[in-house]
C-alpha cells in the first residue's frame, strides 16, 4: 500500500502538490490522473525520495522510503526511462541495479524475458527505440519482484501489441496482491486498464474513486432512439417532455434523449406505437468524466 498524508510540495511560491491524503490499496491497479503540472509526477518522486515535501509524508508499506533496507524489492519504480547510462548494455544495467539491492543476477534474465528484450540483452540501451527503452524500464521496476509498482506513463513510445501487453502486465500484477499505481494521459486505456483513479488538478484532490464510480458521478447517461418517421419522432418528443425529460437531434433519425432513463424510453415507444430502428443507453467515457471534472484545473490548455 502506498499512503499519502497530507503531501505538500512547493517550489518557490507554487504550490505543486497541496494536502494530497489517500491510499492506494493493493491488489488493484489505481490510475493516477490530473492535466500536465498537477503534480502527479512530483508525487511519484517524492513517494521514492527524490524529492522531498515540506509538509506530510508518504509511506510505503508503513515506512517512508528512506527507511527501507532493500527498496528494489519492496518497490519498484518506471518514471524515466531514459535514466541510465546509455553506453551501458540493458543486461548490465539491470545486473548493476540487482547487485545494489542484493538481488540474484539470474533475475536479470528473467525480467528481460517478461518485456521481451532477451534478444538485445547486449544491446547499449543509449541505441534503444522509445518503446524499447520503456520495455527495460519496466524491466528495473520488476527486478526487485516488489509488492509494490509505480509506472508514469508507461506505454508512452509503444506499438499497439506493446500497449496491450503492458495492460495486461498491469492487471495480472494487481490480481497477485500487488500494489499498481500507474500515470497517464491516455484516458482510453485507463478505462480499460485501471480498477481505481485517483485525480488530481492544480496539486489538489479532485476525485478518489472505483472508475465505474467516478464515470456515474462526473457525466450524465442518454438514451438515443431512432425513429425513421418525422410525425412520430415529433410525437415521441412532445411525450419525453412532457415525461420531464429534454432531447436533441443525434445522428439521423435519432433523438439524444436526457431525464428518462431507457427502460421508460421503451415503454413510451411501445405506448405511441413507434417504430424505432435503434434503441440504446449511452454512458459517458472516461475521458468525458475526465474533461469535466479537470476542467477548472487545467493549467496549460490553449483553445479550441
Amino acid at each position: 500500500m502506498i499512503t499519502l498524508r497530507g503531501l505538500t510540495k512547493r517550489y518557490g511560491e507554487k504550490t505543486v502538490v497541496d494536502a494530497l491524503t489517500c491510499d492506494v490499496e493493493p491488489g488493484q491497479v489505481t490510475g493516477f490522473l490530473g492535466p500536465n503540472g498537477a503534480g502527479k509526477s512530483t508525487t511519484m518522486r517524492m513517494t521514492v525520495g527524490l524529492d522531498h515535501p515540506q509538509a506530510g509524508e508518504v509511506l510505503v508499506g508503513g515506512k517512508r522510503y528512506a527507511e527501507l533496507r532493500h527498496p528494489l524489492r519492496e518497490v519498484g519504480a518506471l518514471l524515466d526511462a531514459k535514466a541510465l547510462h546509455p553506453g551501458r548494455s540493458a543486461g548490465k544495467h539491470l545486473k548493476a541495479m540487482a547487485q545494489s539491492n542484493g538481488i540474484p543476477s539470474s533475475r536479470v534474465e528473467e525480467v528481460l524475458a517478461t518485456v521481451g528484450l532477451s534478444d538485445v540483452a547486449g544491446k547499449r540501451a543509449g541505441q534503444f527505440s522509445l518503446g524499447m527503452g520503456q520495455r527495460l524500464g519496466i524491466a528495473g521496476a520488476l527486478l526487485g519482484d516488489p509488492g509494490v509498482l509505480m509506472f508514469d506513463e508507461p506505454v508512452n513510445g509503444l506499438d499497439p501489441d506493446g500497449v496491450r501487453w503492458v495492460r495486461q502486465l498491469m492487471r495480472s500484477l494487481a490480481a497477485e496482491g500487488r500494489t499498481v499505481f500507474v500515470s497517464s494521459h491516455l484516458m482510453s486505456e485507463m478505462q480499460l486498464t485501471a480498477d481505481h483513479l485517483v485525480v488530481i488538478g492544480k496539486g489538489k484532490l479532485l476525485a478518489d474513486a472505483p472508475v465505474a464510480e467516478f464515470i456515474a458521478g462526473n457525466s450524465r447517461t442518454t438514451v438515443a432512439v431512432r425513429v425513421p418517421a418525422a410525425g412520430e419522432r415529433a410525437a415521441l418528443e412532445a411525450r419525453l417532455r412532457a415525461e420531464g425529460g429534454s432531447t436533441h437531434p443525434g445522428e439521423p433519425d435519432e433523438l439524444v434523449v436526457d431525464g428518462v432513463d431507457v427502460t421508460r424510453v421503451g415503454d413510451l415507444v411501445h405506448e405511441l406505437g413507434v417504430r424505432v430502428h435503434g434503441l440504446a443507453e449511452r454512458t459517458a467515457s472516461l475521458e468525458q468524466a475526465y474533461m469535466e471534472l479537470t476542467a477548472s484545473s487545467v493549467e496549460y490548455g490553449v483553445s479550441a
